[in-house]
């Protein structure tokens, strides 16, 4: 190539930008920084999985001493985790999903709850709660444990106003819904689907991708490429598939409705005197919730505590023998954890909860092979909780590596998001979010006397003063942000 020809490639402006990109120390120094963050994503999710095997594996040593301690151990171990949290960890109460949605819309909820010191508290939290039996799981702290770990470490190098915004977080999140369920694929849809619905950009995409890959071969590099629930080889032929799709996702999607219904009526706030107690002794009403879920779990046999997902894996497999009630009390003992305020998920909870209601649903259709009912079930319900039909169907098929069953699973994840939505028209995470901001918004600050108008005055006395008013009944959101779940706004509101 001749020296002038050579001159006019070198100054193109693609060629431009990609020698800029290329020997940019600064981008290189953006690299790395993403790389080893998305990599301690994925060390931080395998560490916390192994964490919370062993927190189940210690509460059922408890349990096999006497099934009656939890009677003691749950309730003094959901107050104490209620005060740690409220006292040291603010914000990490809840999924941690809703905060990790909040803090793609707002700088200052992005940096009150993406700290490393809220995420080492909601990783221990968590465990805790494990140990002492309440029914949560690890998924939904994973993910905002994965965007603080991201947020953090884009706040050390300068990213793009993008990046560091949105892309950084959504990855985080991602790339933690990935490493704690090996599913790789379901973290890049989860993120588009239900963390993204209204602030997802294109130019995220790499940035969400490349987080995913990494976290992922991070995780698989120390566990195995293994499926989360093991393998299952359980199919459904066309002739029977319809009546039992139809069922599933109809009853899956109903009752998932209910449980975010529920958890939204929560958020807002519980009737009567729980909603006092909820509202001025946190820690005692923490204490109470574990007692009643003590109680259902003698009621169950001891089977309801914990994330569930040794439970749903004898379901699937039919390995172990549960109660027929099995779904219904671990939906209460899911409900009354989240209720207590403490740090904990309902992902793991929810796919063994719709395990126990398909194991309910295989005994009224015997001419459909229990297994591929379970599946459908595991899939409505969590679609109707989440109101995710894709990230649904796309986790339980990662989860059990069965593709026999992709098209019931997806038609029994799109009825059941259906019906969800005639009972709960808002999707629950987006709603906990706008909840959570909400809350947590900071009061405008009081206007002295000298800047007050004359006018200002006069409607004041006059009680026209509104917004007055609503400044007041807001004052105390940062208590209540710290209060285990509780705000002071006189109605016993819980944080999401």
């Amino acid at each position: 190539m001749a020296p002038q020809q050579m001159k006019r490639v070198l100054q193109n402006p693609s060629v431009k930008r990609f020698r800029h990109r290329l020997l940019s120390p600064r981008l290189w120094l953006r690299g790395l920084v993403f790389w080893g963050g998305s990599i301690c994503v994925g060390g931080v999710a395998v560490l916390f999985a192994f964490g919370a095997e062993k927190a189940n594996h210690y509460h059922l040593l408890l349990v096999e001493l006497s099934p009656f301690l939890p009677l003691v151990i749950t309730p003094l171990g959901l107050g104490g985790v209620a005060w740690i949290t409220q006292r040291f960890f603010a914000g990490s109460q809840g999924s941690g999903i809703p905060q990790t949605i909040a803090a793609l819309t707002s700088e200052e909820t992005r940096n009150r709850v993406l700290s490393l010191r809220i995420a080492f508290g909601k990783v221990m939290l968590t465990l805790v709660g494990l140990v002492c039996g309440a029914s949560i799981g690890r998924e939904g702290p994973t993910v905002q444990v994965g965007a603080a770990i991201m947020h953090s470490l884009g706040r050390l190098v300068r990213f793009s106003r993008i990046q560091s915004e949105n892309g950084l977080i959504l990855a985080g999140g991602a790339a933690g819904v990935a490493a704690a369920f090996n599913t790789p694929l379901a973290g890049i849809v989860f993120a588009i689907e239900e963390m993204s619905r209204s602030s997802f950009q294109h130019r995220t995409n790499g940035t969400i991708l490349t987080g995913v890959i990494l976290a992922g071969v991070t995780s698989m590099a120390v566990l195995g490429d293994y499926p989360y629930f093991g393998y299952t080889s359980a199919s459904l032929p066309l002739d029977q598939a319809w009546i039992a799709v139809l069922l599933c996702g109809g009853v899956g999607g109903l009752l998932g409705g209910l449980f975010a219904r529920l958890l939204i009526g929560m958020s807002r706030g519980l009737p009567g005197r729980l909603g006092a107690a909820a509202r001025q002794r946190p820690v005692a009403f923490a204490a109470f919730c574990g007692f009643v879920l003590a109680l259902i779990g003698l009621a169950s046999g001891s089977t309801v505590y914990g994330t569930g997902y040794l439970e749903a894996r004898h379901i699937l497999e039919g390995s172990q023998e549960l109660p027929q009630e099995y779904g219904v009390l671990k939906f209460l003992a899911t409900l009354v954890s989240y209720a207590s305020g403490i740090p904990g998920g309902i992902f793991a909870p929810s796919l063994s909860v719709g395990a126990g209601f398909g194991l309910n649903l295989s005994q009224i259709m015997p001419y459909a092979p229990a297994g591929a009912v379970v599946l459908l079930a595991m899939v409505a319900y969590f679609a109707g909780v989440v109101q995710a039909p894709i990230t649904a169907f796309v986790i339980v098929i990662e989860m059990t590596d069965n593709h026999n069953m992709v098209l019931p699973l997806m038609a029994a994840a799109l009825i059941a998001t259906t019906v969800s939505r005639a009972v709960c028209p808002r999707p629950l995470y987006r709603t906990l979010a706008e909840r959570f901001l909400h809350m947590n918004q900071s009061p405008a600050p009081e206007a002295s006397p000298a800047q007050r108008s004359p006018e200002a005055e006069s409607g004041t006395d006059s009680g026209g003063g509104g917004s007055g008013g609503g400044a007041a009944s807001n004052s105390s959101s940062g208590a209540g942000s710290g209060g285990g779940g509780a705000s002071s706004s006189g109605t016993g509101k819980l944080l999401p």
